[in-house]
């Protein structure tokens, strides 16, 4: 039994990235995903990917940090996409949850973004907080050929629908272990096997019994518990299916 962690943000995580991976090990984790958020990060998030064989990693501008989008950052990130272990561009998208006065930058962003993932041949992994019909819309819009992950799907049945029928993937966390997620816990029930991912989004959203403690990717055993809980179905089932996806989308 094998865990791909698509979504893990190793170069946050406090103390030694070793001890991290180490311990996905012995939880059955072998192969971990670190998402990029801005510019500065990139060098770091690459190193690491390059020091384990079972790291990679994605580049992209996360929503708040849109401002610090620059022209050189489409040149940057082609730079570094030819590193061979970036399989990605992410974790990208719209964040109305926090801070609305800059949606239309938001917006520019995620679009330019978009772009160069195709011309890039990568994936998109995708950050949609409180901005669903946005975020889908403008995918629809300026996607032509790149596989598409919704991140921390944080939406409803009907949202779900929608990413399943355009062929999308969504990727569920430890979110879905909490007592009163009662929406993503249907949503876990109900998405095709064959379009689920799993990942933590470490150092955030630890499961239960975790829950308000540091993530890390050997926690991603408790969220495949769940998931074969609510389907009824045995947690190798579900590590076998969200890895054969990640392995699929991702390349690795």
């Amino acid at each position: 039994m094998e865990f791909v962690d698509t979504h893990a943000h190793l170069d946050m995580l406090e103390g030694y990235t070793e001890y991290y991976i180490a311990q996905a090990a012995e939880n059955n984790v072998n192969k971990i995903i670190i998402p990029g958020i801005e510019p500065d990060s990139f060098g770091t998030i690459a190193e690491i990917a390059t020091r384990f064989k079972n790291v990679f990693f994605e580049l992209g501008v996360f929503p708040s940090e849109a401002a610090k989008w620059t022209d050189e950052c489409n040149e940057l990130i082609t730079e570094f996409a030819k590193h061979p272990k970036c399989i990605g561009i992410g974790e990208i998208g719209l964040d109305y949850h926090w801070d609305k006065s800059f949606i239309d930058k938001q917006k520019e962003v995620f679009i330019k973004q978009i772009k160069l993932a195709n011309s890039l041949k990568l994936p998109i992994t995708v950050h949609d907080r409180d901005a669903h019909d946005d975020t889908l819309e403008i995918i629809d819009k300026y996607n032509n050929s790149s596989d598409i992950v919704f991140h921390c799907f944080s939406g409803d049945l009907e949202f779900m629908k929608k990413i399943i029928e355009r062929g999308y993937y969504l990727a569920i966390g430890g979110v879905v272990t909490f007592k009163k997620a009662d929406t993503l816990k249907e949503v876990a029930q109900k998405v095709p096997l064959d379009k689920l991912l799993l990942e933590t989004d470490s150092p955030y959203l630890a499961p239960a019994p975790f829950r308000g403690k540091e993530n890390q990717p050997a926690y991603i055993k408790y969220t495949a518990e769940e998931i074969a809980r609510l389907r009824n179905i045995t947690v190798s089932e579900v590590a076998e299916a969200t890895t054969a996806n990640a392995e699929k989308v991702f390349k690795i």
